[in-house]
């Protein structure tokens, strides 16, 4: 009796179990894609950034709730060490990286992108009325520079060891307001930064920071990254932004963070 009941039992045991298994699920450990976490630097506005109520607010985290809208997800963003980003991607702490990060061939070999959806390009910020002569790359040499550690900056000057050791001083910081904030104290000379992240910051400090038009190193694309052999959740994400491009979700977007229509369409390609 007892090898009957306890058969009896593993048996109901495998039916309930089973019936727990409808949810649909993506390629990369069987995780539930009714909820999708997007890792970010939640200091980096205004790409991704904490408001006045601590809540994660900015013009990514905007894109990334009506991607999941279209896909009928729940959204969850979390802050992370951005040095550490391909680690919380590859270990699935996170499902996504979608912050302002630029697609490089270094980046590629182990992440997988979406299509670029905006151009940028890294320039220099120096304080208001400087009398610094900079109206080129070179000009940097001999002075103290600083950016933000893992950023596509620090990865341009880092391999260019000619420029790097031109510079007086070369500063990394944990993120791009810190790096400002030495900048406007006269602690550095210049910031090299994502030119759409510095200049929404210099917005809200016009008195005391300008933009120069000097371009350092390439200009890149943002994507959105996700684990390497993750290409279910990249193609169900690309075809749901597709689709707020092609509606002018996306536009409305822009133009409300930028006041103008920055996002890489098909039919601007």
């Amino acid at each position: 009796m007892k090898k009957i009941f306890l058969a009896m039992t593993l048996v109901l045991t495998m039916l309930f179990t089973g019936c727990g298994g409808d949810q649909p699920k993506d390629n990369a450990g069987g995780k539930d894609t009714k909820k999708i976490v997007i890792g970010l630097d939640d200091e980096y506005p205004p790409m991704g950034f904490k408001n006045e109520k601590n809540e994660i607010v900015g013009f990514d985290v905007d894109l990334a709730k009506e991607t999941a809208k279209k896909l009928g997800a729940e959204v969850e963003f979390k802050g992370i060490d951005w040095s550490s980003k391909e680690a919380e991607l590859k270990s699935g702490r996170v499902d996504i990286l979608w912050n302002g990060l630029d697609i490089t061939p270094e980046r590629k070999e182990n992440m997988l992108f979406s299509d670029p959806y905006m151009d940028n390009r890294q320039v220099v910020f120096v304080r208001k009325g400087s009398d610094l002569k900079i109206s080129a790359e070179a000009d940097l040499a001999g002075k103290n520079i600083g950016t933000q550690a893992a950023s596509t900056a620090e990865d341009y000057v880092n391999k260019n060891e000619n420029l790097k050791n031109s510079f007086k001083e070369f500063k990394t910081y944990g993120d791009y307001m810190a790096a400002f904030m030495d900048l406007e104290n006269g602690r550095m000379d210049a910031v090299i930064c994502d030119e759409i992240v510095g200049r929404y910051y210099m917005s809200k400090h016009p008195e005391t920071l300008e933009a120069l038009d000097v371009t350092v190193g390439p200009v890149s694309e943002f994507g959105i990254a996700f684990a390497k052999e993750n290409t279910e959740l990249r193609d169900k994400v690309q075809k749901a932004f597709d689709e707020i491009v092609a509606d002018g979700t996306a536009k409305k977007i822009s133009e409300k963070w930028f006041e103008a229509d920055l996002i890489k369409s098909k039919e601007k390609k």
